[in-house]
């Protein structure tokens, strides 16, 4: 993804050295944070809460997104604020467990930071001193005697603190406000009583001043050190600044920023109340003081203790003095002034250490394996901190790690249950591995431990995967060279099985895999064939597994029969447990009373898994010596140990707020980072009101931090961190609390789409760049509230709060992170977005999102590409069709197939290659128009080439299922409602019905010993009929496929002779009933399909032959022999009229009923067809009849079009096409020679007929209008012998010889018939000057013009002979084309009209004078003429042959080659006027005019010299010598505009460059051989088309065009070309691309270059292309045919011209051809001049 060097930075000596550390597996040497740059930039702001409150707030709001994006975009990596005084009640900012945090994140973000990690904003209020949470015992009660010496009155402080024997030593505890304030509710409450809240704030004035006094006097009576009483004295803001500051090295500090604000004269507004807020203020004998105490601290703080720092470190201080407002003291103006510079000066900062400190790593984005191994690395080190055991297990496996002397070495298996920690111990057996060994065998060992923990991450479940990863691993470590890794399994095996061969005494390998039961079953990984049983001496393998989980140990049994090596962890002994309990408990300086381990014990009686362990530690931690403990206070499973733990955080954070974030950790795909987790509740609406209403300094922008931090704090251990490409996530520690947390929090449907819809929305980005979500509540919260006065109020809130919208702050979520714009390959991806979005699109149904926001986004599908996840995408876009069923996706599948090759080689070349496909189709897929659209908004930053029509042919492979070992075996196949699902009948008498896609047989009935004559659905799919040899209906319910009833079908009376042994010849449904009749049965057996009866008989007069009913079910129409019908109400069983044709020697085969017009179609057996209106239907009447009676004109198939405006008839030899409005034969295709149809159908639209052919194995398709065939597709199965339409999804089903079944999409098909072709090889193209027309010669009579934009032809204009030459004038609306008959033509090209023809001399050559208004044509056998083109009439005769001739921008001169001259020839004379003739027998090869200089002519002589001569001067310039042989091969010769550049192609892979001005020859070396180059106008590009190299496996493509930057000689597009080209042209006016194929099409390109990218981007999306119509089908113009005239207007004879008599042109004699034109000669004249806009001779070009 990087270029080498990229970002310009080598990788330094420490990141080579974490590589070696992670590869290797020493995990003692890598970092705590494991990613070489650090996880994220988190920046802690010290400050005290009262006097910084506008200033946190504007940065919150407007600063911190700007710094996050920034990080983002440049670095990859996540800016985070820890501000815990945000979003914090005031009286909770003193609160002890909110200092103690505080701390605890302090040294987190110092420790753990990529880049700038510490801001102290310092003011002049030093802050209050703190209320301690907890004091030692003996220290407590010293300074209780110190107050009661100072006669303070001692009571409060004994009533708020309470002695706690379980701390250790014993200590007291300040009690929670909620037990002490009887009236104080908890923050998490939602109401608040006044009083209480003004009651603690006295409270808490009264304890510090206690505090204050009795350490000052027990410091100053020498009882206490200055640290300690520091402890009691210090505020919150100077213990943080001297912890950030003063214990830090320099090099530290330059991580570090402050900020002081000092206001100049404070102290005189000292009176004013708002001001109490900015300083220490005391109240004393009835006057506001500045508190000297709290000043001299603050002068301490800040004008000593910081400056001494500055002096002696590079940390950034910034002091800022603001002056007060006289009134009104430090004024809202004032301080919002300060707040704009230091909002600019944080954000500058902030850049500036960010660019000064983090490193751009880019190791884990291109190296996917260092990142799968620094994944398990990290995993592997969070796990073996929780590890407490030391059991026997871990000495067991230490010594199995050791070398040993013994022979046999198997690997050794570690099992037991579920929470028996064997995750816990493998990690800790892989961080102990490298040290063990370099112990025993001594520091010049170098061990290798490769961990893997199985279902950790996406790819270390599949066993190709794990195997492939450990294989490179091995690879590195052992400096093996892998030259590519085996695609097949077996052989991926057997080079892991060599790799551990390289292992050695000195390198020894340990490899540990943990949890065998998460491998998937693919490749049969569960059944261990690949796991190696006797390993090498050197080489330990350690595997976990659960015991009874697909049998994976009772396998491992078979394979390794020793006992020895098999571990069982077990339950604990409860003693162990205890003790393990009592060290746990120690270590955090806690223990449990004797009274309180009675209940402990019975606990463990119970359950003694070390994961139970660890959460009763969780409990006991808690609990205080004077609080009631009883059986009920622990748990005694794992399961309600958990749940316990997740409702005592509930108490913290808010039951809403608690369970959204578990909810959404857990249904997470990998884990969420903090800042995701902040932003997705921030984008959550129910847990925002929840907020709003607890936390009174209402804030609906985000989450405050401190909830974030609680839930980390109450689940560590439980909810680790686990870095992926440099992001950490937060996941769960083992899938039991996954299990539980879902159990919990993601029970509910309607909740869990609401969180899935809120994660995609986020990772889309849907309210990123400041969109403001509206702010709601949710109902179901809402009516959860306890009584009916507060719900009231709570509902008059919401609908206060609906009427506002805030912006939450979520980021932009692109799929890269574009370092630098003018390299867009130069960027960081955005793997979350990757990873997670999919995952939650498809879970919340947002199937629109999914399909427009990811599968048809370009960036995505390119990224993906670009990165190697060409798999993962194909996946993706296969998952989006499974939930969406959208075919486009299956057909963007079936493509990006197919271009696989080209795109992984070169991902630049995705945007045109997806558009050449594309293009064809997006008519009948329209959901693609998206994914057109972005290509060519994102496409030309990596291709420059744009397909504005493909004339592509669709590559298409149907669905196939074989149904049985031939198509004899099959009687029926019905399509359903669902496009990939059908119903199978075969003889044997099965019925299954199948998925065709996933080949999987979805349901099967069988209605053996009877043999199935037919079947039939239902209009509503609801039952299935079938007919079996037994004359009996079964009538089965479709969707269960149980049998409802069976129905014999009898004949009667009139049945005539032997009529009972008849089978059923047919039967048809409507919509409650069936309808059956029996072989030469005059009777129609009709049957209620719900309560399975015959209900009646129908008589009709003659034998019955078919059957047909109305659409809405209401009457029945039953043909018989001698072309007669009776119809029915199907309702009453009575006869209502019978119709009999005229052509009454056959018998009805098909009825067809047009329900829209009211008429009713009968076709008979020899195709005859008569028409009924049946308005009346008692009454029919004839409308029309058609007599087809022909030899051999059986009738195969018949189709009603989709909107009954034609039938089409399909019979043996011919396929007819009536149209119903005026009931005539539209149209009518006959079968070659020998040929027969087996069966026709018609397109969605009716433009298109598709049919098969006997004894063919191909499907062929042929245009309505044109009856041309424009394609065969092949069906690789055999012969096809049945074809069947299913009209639900215009779906067509083909039955081959070998009982394969094809199902075709109908809309892909007729696609291909949307490309024009003019049938023959494109041999020229002409372009106008202006205008979007292309004209094209094919070898044959005609020309073709097409339009530019739709790629159509509009008109073809016919020709006598075959047409040799043509030329346009400037506009395009005049055409003179010349034939081999001796013939040249003027067309009017918009008419179509042939104005004038000219008979007599064979032209090699036309040209047409830049003004228009003369012809000049060259004839290699008579003299050449220049005529005006308005009249016909000659100007003169040229009589010397010229080859490549040219006509001068001036209108001057023909300059042209014969044999060894260069001639000029005058236009208005035909003398030679100047000339050049080569020396010494030299020919001329080639010559150029140079379009910027009229009269400089470049030529090429054979003595392989280029000469640049002047026309004006008649000198030679200059003469450039080319190389020896250089022109042996010559094949192309260009100059560029201005004459500087010749570009010279020699047929083999190079493009030579020379400079005509020195003489220089530069070599392009180009990817195949080059058949044809064009140098576009301005001469800034080279187009070029090259031959594919045979070694290219491209999937059919024949060559590249490719376009060359001549600036720089970059190729700046390539695109592959599918067909064999035959012409290149580009056009004059824009960069455009025409190439002409050898199957008559074109294909049009336009070149996109980043330098003029605002022009082009807005030529190639202009409404020129087709995909930017809304509507779906492209709407065809009519061809015209235009035809030549008969006879001709003027005769040449050698050097004289005749006209004929009837010609529109005057017959006057040449000298006076000025002459004043006749009524006759007006009509052409005038014609002709309007068309070409009559000009003056010096007429210059519009360039």
């Amino acid at each position: 993804m990087w270029p080498a060097g990229a970002g310009g930075r080598l990788p330094c000596p420490r990141d080579a050295a974490l590589r070696r550390a992670a590869f290797s597996g020493n995990l003692s040497a890598l970092p705590s944070q494991l990613v070489p740059s650090g996880r994220s930039v988190r920046v802690f702001i010290s400050a005290n809460p009262e006097d910084t409150i506008a200033e946190r707030s504007a940065l919150r709001e407007h600063v911190y997104p700007k710094l996050r994006e920034f990080c983002r975009e440049n670095y990859g990596l996540e800016f985070q604020v820890i501000d815990l005084y945000w979003g914090v009640e005031a009286d909770e900012w003193d609160s002890p467990e909110l200092q103690k945090t505080r701390m605890k994140l302090l040294e987190d973000c110092l420790k753990s930071s990529a880049g700038p990690c510490f801001v102290g904003l310092l003011g002049e209020k030093y802050g209050n001193i703190r209320i301690p949470g907890e004091v030692e015992s003996a220290e407590f009660e010293m300074i209780l005697d110190a107050a009661v010496e100072a006669k303070l009155e001692t009571r409060i402080l004994e009533e708020w603190y309470c002695r706690d024997e379980n701390a250790v030593p014993p200590a007291y505890y300040l009690r929670p406000k909620s037990e002490m304030l009887k009236n104080y509710q908890n923050t998490m409450e939602s109401t608040s009583n006044s009083m209480s809240e003004n009651k603690w704030p006295d409270i808490s004035e009264e304890i510090k001043k206690i505090f204050k006094t009795a350490v000052k006097l027990l410091y100053e009576n020498g009882k206490m050190k200055h640290s300690q009483a520091k402890r009691y004295l210090s505020s919150a803001i100077e213990d943080e600044l001297d912890f950030a500051l003063g214990k830090q090295t320099p090099a530290f500090l330059k991580k570090c920023v402050c900020y002081i604000r000092k206001i100049a004269n404070i102290e005189r507004f000292v009176k004013i109340p708002e001001m109490g807020k900015y300083m220490d203020v005391i109240h004393t004998a009835g006057k506001f003081l500045r508190d000297p105490e709290a000043h001299e601290k603050l002068i301490k703080l800040r004008d000593e203790f910081i400056p001494t720092i500055v002096a002696s470190s590079n940390l950034r201080v910034y002091t800022s003095v603001t002056h007060c407002d006289m009134k009104l003291g430090y004024s809202q103006e004032v301080e919002n002034h300060y707040i704009e510079g230091l909002g600019k000066q944080f954000y500058e900062d902030m850049i500036d250490i960010i660019q000064a400190t983090v490193q751009q790593n880019f190791d884990t984005e291109t190296d996917l394996l260092y990142d799968e191994v620094l994944q398990h690395s990290s995993l592997c080190k969070t796990y073996s901190t929780f590890y407490e055991y030391r059991c026997e297990a871990l000495n067991i496996v230490h010594k199995y790690i050791l070398p040993s002397k013994t022979g046999h070495i198997n690997p050794l298996i570690i099992y037991g249950g579920p929470c028996t920690g064997k995750t816990l111990l493998l990690a800790e057996v892989a961080k102990k591995a490298y040290s063990w060994l370099q112990e025993e065998m001594g520091p010049d060992s170098d061990p290798v431990v490769v961990i893997r923990f199985l279902g950790s991450t996406e790819t270390s479940t599949d066993l190709k995967n794990i195997l492939q990863s450990i294989c490179e691993q091995l690879a590195v470590n052992y400096r093996c060279l892998v030259q590519s890794y085996p695609k097949k399994i077996h052989d991926l095996r057997d080079l892991f099985i060599n790799l551990l061969n390289e292992s050695s005494f000195h390198r020894p390998l340990v490899i540990i895999f943990d949890a065998l039961e998460q491998l998937t079953d693919s490749d049969d990984g569960r059944k261990l064939w690949w796991l190696p049983i006797h390993l090498p001496r050197s080489v330990r393998i350690i595997l976990s597994t659960l015991p009874n989980k697909h049998g994976i140990l009772q396998k491992l049994r078979c394979l390794i029969h020793e006992e020895n090596n098999y571990i069982e962890l077990t339950a604990r002994d409860k003693k162990m447990c205890s003790q393990v309990l009592k060290h746990q408990l120690l270590r955090v300086k806690r223990k449990v009373t004797s009274g309180q381990q009675i209940y402990v014990n019975e606990a463990f009686s119970k359950c003694t898994l070390p994961m139970f362990v660890n959460l009763t530690f969780r409990e006991v931690r808690n609990w205080r010596s004077h609080k009631d403990v009883d059986e009920s206070s622990l748990c005694v499973t794992v399961h309600e140990s958990i749940e316990q733990l997740f409702w005592s955080l509930e108490n913290k954070c808010g039951s809403r707020l608690l369970s959204r974030a578990l909810g959404y950790i857990t249904m997470s795909k990998s884990g969420l980072s903090e800042m995701e987790l902040e932003d997705i509740l921030a984008l959550d609406n129910s847990v925002m009101y929840e907020l709003s209403e607890n936390v009174r300094e209402s804030n609906p922008l985000r989450i405050p931090y401190i909830y974030i931090a609680r839930l980390k704090e109450g689940l560590q251990g439980y909810l680790i961190e686990r870095q992926v490409k440099n992001v950490t996530l937060l996941l769960w520690a083992n899938r039991h609390l996954q299990l539980i947390a879902q159990k919990l929090y993601l029970q509910n449907e309607e909740d869990l789409r609401e969180m899935h819809t809120v994660m995609a929305e986020y990772f889309l980005g849907v309210w990123s760049r400041g969109r403001r979500k509206p702010f709601h509540s949710n109902d179901q919260y809402l009516s959860g509230c306890p009584d009916h006065a507060s719900r009231g109020l709570n509902e008059a809130g919401k609908h206060s709060m609906d009427q506002t919208a805030f912006d939450r702050q979520a980021p932009d979520q692109p799929w890269v992170f574009q370092c630098n714009p003018l390299e867009p390959d130069i960027f960081f991806i955005n793997h979350r977005k990757m990873t997670e979005l999919i995952h939650h699109l498809t879970r919340c149904g947002k199937t629109d999102d999914l399909l427009y926001g990811v599968i048809m986004n370009f960036s995505w599908l390119y990224t993906m590409i670009r990165i190697g996840q060409f798999d993962k995408a194909l996946s993706d876009i296969e998952l989006a069709y499974i939930y969406s069923q959208e075919k486009e996706l299956k057909f963007l599948a079936s493509t990006l197939r197919s271009i696989k090759f080209k795109v992984v080689k070169y991902p630049g070349s995705l945007s045109a290659e997806l558009q050449q496909r594309l293009l064809p189709v997006v008519s009948s897929l329209p959901k693609l128009r998206h994914l057109l659209l972005e290509c060519d908004k994102d496409g030309p930053k990596y291709c420059s080439i744009v397909p504005l029509h493909s004339s592509m042919d669709v590559t298409y492979s149907p669905e196939r299922l074989p149904l049985s070992s031939s198509c004899m075996h099959v009687t029926e196949i019905l399509p359903t409602f669902n496009p990939s699902t059908i119903i199978a009948a075969l003889e044997n008498g099965s019925i299954s019905t199948w998925d065709v896609e996933t080949r999987q047989l979805l349901r099967q009935i069988t209605t053996a010993p009877s043999v199935i004559l037919g079947m039939k659905l239902a209009s509503d799919e609801k039952y299935l009929v079938v007919a079996t040899t037994k004359n009996t209906l079964l009538i089965y319910d479709n969707i269960n496929s149980c049998l409802l009833s069976e129905v014999e079908i009898k004949g009667s009376k009139h049945c005539g002779i032997g009529g009972g042994s008849s089978f059923i010849n047919g039967f048809t449904l409507s919509v409650n009933h069936a309808l059956a009749w029996l072989e030469a049965s005059k009777d129609v057996t009709v049957i209620d399909l719900l309560y399975g009866w015959p209900l009646y008989h129908f008589h009709c007069w003659y034998e019955v032959t078919c059957v047909q009913c109305s659409p809405d079910g209401v009457y029945a129409f039953c043909g018989q022999y001698l072309n007669t019908t009776t119809i029915f109400h199907l309702g009453s069983g009575e006869k209502l009229a019978t119709v009999t044709s005229e052509f009454s020697s056959g018998f009805v085969k098909f009825l067809l009923i047009l329900d829209t017009a009211q008429e009713m179609v009968m076709v008979d057996n020899e195709g005859s067809l008569s028409v009924w209106n049946t308005e009346e239907i008692a009454n029919p009447q004839l409308i029309d009849d058609f007599d087809c009676r022909r030899e051999d004109s059986e009738v195969v198939s018949i189709e009603l079009s989709e909107d009954q405006s034609a039938i089409l008839i399909c019979k043996a030899l011919s396929i007819e096409l009536l149209d119903t409005h005026v009931w005539k034969v539209a149209e009518k295709f006959r079968a070659k020679h020998n040929e027969r149809f087996i069966s026709a159908v018609l397109s969605k639209n009716g433009n298109c007929i598709i049919a098969s052919m006997e004894n063919t194995s191909a499907i062929f398709v042929w245009r309505r209008d044109t009856g041309q065939c424009m394609a065969s597709l092949q069906e690789i199965s055999g012969t096809i012998v049945r074809l069947i339409k299913s009209n639900h999804h215009n779906m067509l089903l083909s039955l081959s010889t070998s009982g394969v079944l094809s199902i075709w999409d109908i809309d892909i098909i007729t696609a291909m018939s949307n490309i024009d072709k003019s049938g023959k090889p494109i041999q020229r193209l002409v372009l106008p000057a202006r205008g979007e027309l292309i004209y094209t010669l094919d070898g044959s009579d005609s020309v073709h013009k097409w339009n530019f934009s739709t790629g159509f032809i509009e008109a073809v204009f016919k020709h006598e002979g075959i047409v040799e030459n043509c030329v346009l004038t400037s506009s395009g609306e005049i055409m003179v084309t010349s034939d081999n008959k001796c013939s040249q033509y003027v067309w009017h090209t918009v008419s179509g009209e042939n104005i004038f023809r000219i008979n007599g001399q064979k032209i090699s050559e036309l040209m047409i004078t830049h003004n228009d208004q003369f012809v000049v044509s060259l004839c290699e056998q008579n003299a050449s003429r220049v005529w005006r083109l308005a009249t016909g009439h000659r100007v003169c005769n040229i009589l010397v042959a010229l080859q490549n001739a040219f006509i001068t921008t001036a209108n001057t001169f023909v300059v042209g080659m014969a044999k060894n001259k260069v001639l000029a020839v005058s236009l208005w004379t035909g003398s030679i006027t100047k000339k050049f003739c080569c020396d010494d027998g030299a020919s001329i090869v080639d010559i150029k005019l140079v379009p910027d200089c009229p009269d400089i002519i470049v030529f090429v002589t054979s003595t392989e010299t280029v000469n640049i001569w002047s026309l004006t001067e008649e000198v030679i310039c200059r003469r450039v010598q080319l190389p020896a042989n250089f022109l042996k091969t010559l094949e192309d010769f260009e100059i560029s505009p201005n004459g500087k550049l010749g570009i010279i192609t020699r047929g083999d892979e190079n493009i030579n460059v020379l400079d005509l001005y020195s003489g220089k020859l530069r070599v392009v070396h180009a990817p195949g051989v080059i058949w044809r180059q064009r140098l576009s106008r301005d001469g800034r590009y080279l187009v070029y088309i090259c031959f594919r190299s045979e070694d290219d496996d491209d999937n059919g493509a024949v060559s590249s065009l490719i376009v060359m930057r001549l600036a720089d000689g970059k190729n700046i597009g390539a695109c592959s070309l599918y067909k064999t080209p035959t012409f290149l042209a580009l056009s004059q006016r824009h960069l455009n691309i025409i190439i002409g194929f050898d199957d008559g099409s074109i294909g049009t390109y336009t070149v996109v270059d980043r330098v003029d990218a605002a022009l082009k981007i807005k030529i190639a999306t202009s409404n020129s292309r087709q995909i930017f119509n809304n509507t779906t089908q492209v709407i065809r113009p009519k061809c015209h045919n235009y035809s030549f005239k008969v006879t001709a207007d003027c005769i040449w004879r050698e050097s004289t011209e005749v006209f004929a008599r009837d010609s529109p042109i005057t017959v006057t004699e040449p000298e006076v051809s000025e002459a004043t034109p006749t009524k006759k000669h007006n009509y052409c004249y005038e014609k002709v001049c309007s068309a070409i806009d009559c000009r003056g001779h010096g007429f210059a070009p519009d360039n």
